[in-house]
């Protein structure tokens, strides 16, 4: 695994000749070895479309292309990190979640409204969240960032989960959200929370919260 855990707000990447790691721009925090650190236009392996949609979704900083040979220290803002490790399955992040993953998996990015219909566009107007999540596919680890620290819910077909938009961090299995309000219009009105709204995942995976509404 690259990403080994410091403690609960920072990790240690291991850098290899041949090996790319991305991280969001800003994450570093150390490093030893000869690593080097380049703007990434593209957005990871995702080609020109994932850029655009990082762009979409307000995030005018590129990720960084980490390379070299040594060991790298990352962290963003005190945030909380956690690391997940896929073997062959998808993770679905939100975009400015996402502190670094390895340079084995595939990045692309997914509109949220394409499962959420229009709900899913009110989403990013309403609770700030971005209407593009990150999506990442294969072998490889992957450390996001939360408020508060992450719990684990499981997702089944005999029990979906609702889960406030703004609590959200990522999903991974066979899952369909569906954001949904609980008010109508004219009550929704300068409410952005869970009261208002509710993001619901259905199928079988896991859905990983945070435990503080608070933006990154």
């Amino acid at each position: 695994m690259a990403f080994t855990k410091l403690n609960n707000k920072m990790i240690e990447a291991r850098v290899v000749p041949g090996q790319r790691l991305f991280s969001q721009r800003g994450a570093m925090l150390a490093y030893t070895g000869e690593v080097r650190f380049t703007p990434n236009i593209t957005g990871g392996q995702g080609g020109v479309m994932s850029m655009i949609g990082r762009r979409v979704a307000n995030e005018d900083t590129p990720l960084m292309t980490v390379e070299g040979q040594g060991t790298v220290m990352f962290g963003h803002g005190g945030h909380h990190v956690q690391v997940i490790d896929l073997a062959g399955d998808t993770l679905y992040v939100e975009a400015d979640r996402l502190l670094a993953f390895e340079g084995s998996l595939q990045q692309s990015t997914m509109f949220m409204g394409s499962q959420g219909g229009v709900m899913g566009m009110v989403r990013g107007q309403v609770t700030g969240q971005g209407l593009f999540t990150t999506k990442l596919d294969g072998h490889g680890a992957v450390a996001v960032m939360a408020h508060g620290g992450v719990f684990e819910l499981p997702i089944t077909p005999q029990q979906p989960v609702h889960v406030d938009p703004q609590a959200y961090v990522a999903h991974r299995g066979q899952v369909q959200n569906k954001l949904s309000t609980a008010l109508g219009w004219r009550d929704m009105i300068g409410r952005g929370s869970g009261e208002a709204f509710q993001l619901e995942l259905s199928g079988h995976g896991t859905v990983y919260v945070q435990a503080s509404e608070e933006k990154l």
